[in-house]
This record gives C-alpha cells, sequence and structure tokens, in this order.
C-alpha cells in the first residue's frame, strides 16, 4: 500500500534519525548525501516503485533501483528496513565486522534490497543500462531507476554508458543525479567544474527534467511521476533531483564538511532534536 504525504514525511524523519544513529555508533560512514537522499529514497520505495511483498534477486517482474554512489548506505539500508526487505533491528550492526551491512553495499552476504555491489564510484549506470536492456529482451514492461551523486559524473566511465543509452534507446531508464553541489573536498565547481548537466545529458540523446526542490516529498512525488510518463518514447530519461547535503540538520547543511564524518555525542543529541516525532520507532 501506498503511504501518503504526511506518512512519507514521517518516515523520513525516521530514516533521518537511522541514518545519524547508525554513523554515530560507529564514528564512521557518510551522513551528508544519505540525509539528502532521504526524500527521495523514501519516496521511490514507499509510493513509486513496484516491487513485489519478496525480495528476488532476478528481479523479474517488478521495478529495479540500483544505487551508484554507494557510500550513502546508510540511508539506503535505512530505507530498505523500514521497507521490509529486513528487519530494522539489523540497522544496529552498520559497518562492524561480519555484518551484511557493510560500509558499501555488498551481495556476497546476501542482503535483501541489495543486487549489486557499489560504491566504486561510475559503474551503476553501466549496470542500470544492462538490467533495462535485460527487461527489454524478456518482455517485462517495468522500470529501472539509478542514483548517482553530480561528483560522481565526473568519472569517465559514466558518459561512455550515457552515450550508450540513448544510442540503445534505452527508454525504460530512469537515472537521478543528486544535485547538491558538493563532494568530498569541497564544492563540485571547485573540485573540477562540470559546467551544465542537463545539457551534457541533453547533447547525448537524454530526455531530462529538474526537481527544483529535491527534499520536498510533493515535489519529488510529482516530478518522477513526470520522469515515468517520460519512458518508452525512446529515450532515457535524466532527473536532475537539486538537494541539500545534510538536509533536516541546520548545521549539517550547505557545506561539504559532513559528507563523510560522524556526529559527536553532543552533537548526535541536537541533530536528533531537530528531528522528533510523536511516535518514534528507533531500533
Amino acid at each position: 500500500m501506498k503511504l501518503n504525504t504526511q506518512q512519507l514525511q514521517d518516515l523520513t524523519v525516521q530514516v533521518r534519525r537511522d541514518i545519524l544513529r547508525m554513523v554515530h555508533a560507529v564514528n564512521s560512514g557518510h551522513p551528508g548525501g544519505s540525509l539528502g537522499c532521504a526524500e527521495f529514497l523514501v519516496c521511490l520505495y514507499q509510493n513509486l516503485m513496484e516491487r513485489k511483498d519478496t525480495f528476488e534477486m532476478d528481479g523479474i517482474g517488478e521495478d529495479l533501483f540500483f544505487l551508484s554512489n554507494g557510500h550513502i548506505s546508510p540511508v539506503f539500508y535505512s530505507v530498505l528496513a523500514r521497507s521490509g526487505y529486513f528487519p530494522v533491528e539489523e540497522l544496529k550492526t552498520f559497518r562492524k565486522l561480519n555484518s551484511r551491512l557493510q560500509g558499501h553495499p555488498t551481495t556476497h552476504e546476501g542482503l535483501p534490497g541489495v543486487r549489486i555491489a557499489s560504491g566504486s564510484l561510475g559503474q551503476g549506470m553501466s549496470v542500470g543500462i544492462g538490467a533495462a536492456q535485460a527487461k527489454k529482451l524478456n518482455s517485462d514492461n517495468h522500470i529501472v531507476y539509478t542514483l548517482h551523486g553530480d561528483g560522481e559524473l565526473q568519472e569517465g566511465q559514466n558518459w561512455e554508458a550515457i552515450m550508450y543509452a540513448s544510442a540503445k534507446k534505452v527508454d525504460n531508464l530512469i537515472s537521478t543525479i543528486d544535485l547538491n553541489g558538493k563532494q568530498i573536498d569541497g564544492s563540485t565547481d571547485e573540485v573540477l567544474p562540470m559546467g551544465s548537466i542537463r545539457a551534457k545529458f541533453e547533447a547525448f540523446g537524454w530526455d531530462v527534467l529538474d526537481i527544483e526542490k529535491g527534499n520536498d516529498i510533493d515535489a519529488v512525488l510529482s516530478g518522477m511521476k513526470d520522469a515515468k510518463s517520460r519512458t518508452g518514447k525512446g529515450k532515457p530519461v535524466c532527473v536532475l533531483l537539486h538537494t541539500e547535503m545534510g538536509n533536516g540538520v541546520d548545521f549539517m547543511m550547505y557545506t561539504h564538511a559532513w559528507h563523510g564524518k560522524a556526529p559527536s555525542n553532543d552533537q548526535l543529541e541536537l541533530a536528533l532534536q531537530q528531528n522528533i516525532l510523536e511516535e518514534l520507532s528507533d531500533y
């Protein structure tokens, strides 16, 4: 059953709490991008994707999602757990030895919901295209979704794949770019300016749309439904999702500093106080 806007907003707050507590517990991880993509992934799994009740690795007969920027695993794990793929209690094991919830998602531990090992940036686009073509070969009329960081687009493999997708008319693919303008060493413009990402994707033959308020539930739902309506028309679809790194925690926003840094005890308490629900379900 799809969640309504208020339920999605409440779940997003709970996911933010999960992210903060997971990273703090092991003093390791990537809270910034995870917080920025919370609304998107909550909407995707709880409202937008057609998915089965049980996890099957082949993904036949359902929409698929591939996380390319695997370092934002905290938000991915939280959303998967709270979407029923594995027990929420298992979030306690994040980044611990022998855990299925490694710093970057892996497949050898058999964690439900994870179809590829990711975190080596630049590879997710290629995987998503392959999965989308497999669906076409299997006459499976479902969509493949992928998520990428904007800094990740500095990896060259992306552009080979982007060129290939349009040339082969992979029009059952929706690739979303987390356009927060920040990466580990600073702003994307400071590290390696990429110019207009929209113009680049359009030049490579993609249909491109913007979600200007990428941290707003209604805007994400509306924009992604628009993206879905554009599939099946001969072009892959690119969504430019304008987000704020560290969204929902005032001292983590508007800076790249929290790309890969854990909060202290006092910072955790302050951040959690900014994300309160009437009915909490912390693990």
